[in-house]
C-alpha cells in the first residue's frame, strides 16, 4: 500500500488530501475545522482528519506532496518588486521579508510543521508546479481516457493559463500564458473595484452581472486586455496596481470607469451592474476561445478544467453549450484547495511508477465529493444532548414525507448528512434547502437566513434524469460548476410594465415556474443529482418529486454569510439556532425550531464572523 499526503497551504483555501493507492480516500479545507473563511494557514487539522479517517500516523504516510515551487514563486516576486520600483518599497520590505525568512523554501516550512505533529526525521516532499498541481486534479479523477485540460486562475508561480494534454502516460505541457497576464487577476480587478473582497466575492461578481448591461466591453477590450482570436491576451499591467501589491486598482480606473471604487457594503448602483456585466462578457469570450484553441492543439473530444477561474459557472456554461467539446468535466474543488489534490495524485503515480491511464473505478474519481468527516449516530445525539436539543429520531421514510411536507409548506430545511463536501459548494450533504416553486423563497433565504445580499441567486438541484425538462443543460453537471439557461417551457412572460425594470428591482419579476433558482436573465446554476454518487440526497429529492411533482429543490451552503460551511453537529445545530429555518435535518434526527430551547450566546455572532 502506498499512502500519499498532498498539501496546499500559505496563500488562501489552505487544504490537504490523502491519496492511496491511486484513489482519494479523504480531503477537506483547513477552513472548516479552524472557521476562519478561506484559512490561508498550515492545514493540521485537515490533516488530523485525514490519518484519523485512514487509520494512520504521519510517520507512516509514504509520500507528502507541496502544491507549488516556492523557490521559482520568489523569483516572481522579487522580479515583480523590481518592476514596482521605489515607490512600492515600503509594501514590499516586508513581504521580500516573509520571503527571505522561510517562504522561498516553504518546503522547508511544510516539514517542520509536520515535524511538529509528529512526522519521522529526514522526511524529503515532493513539489510541484501550481499550474502542474491543478492540471493532474482536473484530469486524474476525470472518466477521460484522455482529454485537453485547460487551467485558469490568478497566478502561481508564473503561469496564469496554461493548456496541457492528458494522455495514457500522464499530462504534458502544451502552452502557457504568464504573470502579469492575467484573467484571474483581471476578474479580481473588477470585483475589487466594484467594492467587494478579493479572493472571496468574485462569485458575488458573477451573481451580480445579469442585473447589468455589458456597455464597457470595449473599453475593457481597449483599455485594458487585448484578446486574440485563439483566446490567449495581453494586460496593460499599468492600468492595474497589483503589481505594487497594495490594492487592485487605482487612479487608472477612476479615470476609466467614471469615478472612484464602490467602497464595501456600500449601497450598488447601475455602474456596479453594468462594469459585473461586461468584465463577465470579456471573461467568457477569452475562456470560450482558449477551449477552441484547447481542442485545435490536442485533437482531443473531451475537456477537464481547474483553477480559480473554472469556478466562474456562467463562462462553463457558454463552454459547455457552444460543443466545442463532446463532454466536460470541472474539477469540484478548482481553485487553490484542488491543488492539495493535484501534488497528492502526481506524487502518488511517482511513487508507484505509474506511467499508465488510471481511469476511476466509479462515474469519476472524486466520490461525488464527499471527502470529508462524517458522524456517527451516537456522536451527533451526542452533540445535539449537549445543547439541550429536543429531537426525534426518524425512519427514512417518515424522515422525508415530514421534510417534504416541511418544504413544500415553505420551510427551510438545513440539511446535514454523511461526508462533508471537498470544494466550495455544498453538494447535498451541508446544504439548507428550500422549495424552488415559491416566489418568497429566495429572499426568505437571503435575508432571514444567510443574512447575505439580496441579489445572490440560489441554485437548483434536480434528479438528473428530469434536467432537460427545466433546464437547456447538454450534459450532467453533478458538482453545480455550469449555469444553463431555465427551459422554455417553465418560463413566464414578463408583465409589460415589469420589463422596464432595472437593477435590484428586476428581483421582484417572477419568471419561471421555478422563481426561487431563476435569476434575472433566465439562468440557474444547476445541479444534477445522478444514482450513483448521493443516493441519501436523491432519496430525499425523490420523494419530494412523488409528493409535489417537483423533480426541483433549492440547494445553498450550510453557513451563513461570512462563515465557512458547517462541519459538525454542533455547528449546525448553532446555524440553526442563530437563523430562521424551520426544521434542522441532520443524520436520523429530526429537529424543529418551534421545539427547541432558547438559545443565547454571550456575543451576537454578527460581530465575530467577518463579512465576506
Amino acid at each position: 500500500m502506498s499512502c500519499t499526503l498532498g498539501i496546499s497551504a500559505f496563500y488562501h483555501d489552505s487544504a490537504a488530501t490523502l491519496v492511496v493507492d491511486g484513489k482519494i480516500v479523504a480531503a477537506a479545507q483547513e477552513e472548516r475545522f479552524s472557521r476562519i473563511r478561506h484559512d490561508p494557514g498550515f492545514p493540521r487539522q485537515a490533516i488530523e482528519y485525514l490519518l484519523k479517517q485512514a487509520g494512520l500516523r504521519l510517520d507512516q504516510v509514504d509520500n507528502i506532496a507541496y502544491y507549488e515551487d516556492p523557490a521559482v514563486k520568489f523569483r516572481r516576486v522579487l522580479s515583480t518588486a523590481a518592476v514596482a520600483g521605489w515607490s512600492a518599497a515600503a509594501t514590499y520590505a516586508p513581504v521580500l521579508g516573509d520571503w527571505l525568512a522561510s517562504k522561498r523554501r516553504m518546503d522547508r516550512e511544510v516539514v517542520r510543521q509536520l515535524k511538529q505533529m509528529g512526522d519521522r526525521e529526514g522526511r524529503q516532499i515532493d513539489v510541484y508546479a501550481h499550474h502542474q498541481s491543478h492540471a493532474a486534479s482536473a484530469f486524474f479523477p476525470s472518466p477521460f481516457p484522455s482529454a485537453a485540460i485547460l487551467c485558469i486562475d490568478s497566478v502561481g508561480e508564473w503561469a496564469t493559463t496554461t493548456l496541457w494534454h492528458g494522455t495514457a502516460q500522464g499530462i504534458e505541457l502544451v502552452a502557457e500564458l504568464s504573470f502579469p497576464h492575467s484573467l484571474g487577476l483581471l476578474y479580481s480587478a473588477f470585483t475589487y473595484f466594484c467594492g467587494f473582497k478579493v479572493d472571496s466575492g468574485e462569485y458575488k461578481l458573477m451573481g451580480l452581472a445579469p442585473y447589468g448591461k455589458p456597455i464597457y466591453v470595449e473599453q475593457i477590450l481597449r483599455e485594458l486586455i487585448d484578446v486574440k482570436p485563439d483566446g490567449s491576451f495581453r494586460l496593460d499591467w499599468t492600468k492595474f496596481e497589483f503589481i505594487r501589491g497594495e490594492v487592485m486598482t487605482g487612479e487608472a480606473f477612476e479615470t476609466l470607469f467614471g469615478g472612484p471604487r464602490r467602497l464595501p457594503e456600500a449601497p450598488l448602483t447601475e455602474r456596479e451592474f453594468d462594469l459585473a456585466a461586461s468584465v463577465q462578457k470579456v471573461t467568457e469570450m477569452v475562456v470560450s476561445g482558449l477551449a477552441k484553441t484547447a481542442r485545435a492543439l490536442t485533437g482531443e473530444s473531451a475537456l477537464c478544467m481547474a483553477g480559480g477561474v473554472a469556478l466562474n459557472c456562467v463562462a462553463n456554461g457558454v463552454v459547455s453549450r457552444e460543443r466545442t467539446f463532446d463532454r466536460l468535466w470541472l474539477q469540484p474543488a478548482a481553485g487553490d484547495a484542488g491543488g492539495s489534490l493535484g501534488a497528492a495524485l502526481l506524487s502518488d503515480r511517482k511513487a508507484r511508477q505509474v506511467n499508465h491511464r488510471e481511469l476511476p473505478e466509479a462515474v469519476d474519481g472524486m466520490s461525488g465529493a464527499l471527502l470529508g468527516p462524517e458522524y456517527s449516530e451516537e456522536q451527533i445525539r451526542a452533540e445535539l444532548d449537549a445543547c439541550g436539543a429536543v429531537y426525534q429520531r426518524l425512519s427514512q421514510e417518515a424522515f422525508d414525507h415530514r421534510l417534504s411536507v416541511t418544504l413544500e409548506q415553505g420551510g427551510v430545511v438545513g440539511w446535514f448528512q454523511g461526508r462533508m463536501e471537498f470544494g466550495p459548494r455544498s453538494l447535498g450533504n451541508r446544504s439548507i434547502l428550500g422549495d424552488p416553486r415559491r416566489s418568497d423563497t429566495q429572499s426568505t433565504m437571503n435575508l432571514r437566513i444567510k443574512f447575505r445580499e439580496s441579489f445572490r441567486p440560489f441554485a437548483p438541484v434536480v434528479l438528473a434524469e428530469h434536467a432537460a425538462e427545466y433546464f437547456d443543460i447538454v450534459e450532467e453537471s453533478p458538482y453545480m460548476l455550469v449555469v444553463s439557461p431555465v427551459a422554455e417551457a417553465i418560463r413566464k412572460t414578463v408583465p409589460e410594465h415589469q420589463s422596464r425594470l432595472t437593477g435590484i428591482d428586476l428581483l421582484k419579476v417572477v419568471r419561471s415556474d421555478l422563481p426561487a433558482i431563476t435569476h434575472v436573465d433566465f439562468s440557474a446554476r444547476v445541479q444534477t443529482v445522478d444514482r450513483t454518487r448521493n443516493p441519501r440526497f436523491r432519496a430525499l429529492l425523490e420523494r419530494f418529486y412523488q409528493h409535489t411533482g417537483c423533480p426541483v429543490l433549492v440547494n445553498t451552503s450550510f453557513n451563513v454569510r461570512g462563515e465557512p460551511i458547517v462541519n459538525t453537529p454542533f455547528e449546525a445545530y448553532r446555524c440553526f439556532m442563530r437563523t430562521n429555518m424551520d426544521v434542522l435535518a441532520i443524520g436520523d434526527f429530526y429537529l424543529e425550531k418551534s421545539q427547541q430551547p432558547q438559545f443565547e450566546e454571550a456575543v451576537d455572532w454578527r460581530e465575530t464572523v467577518p463579512l465576506d
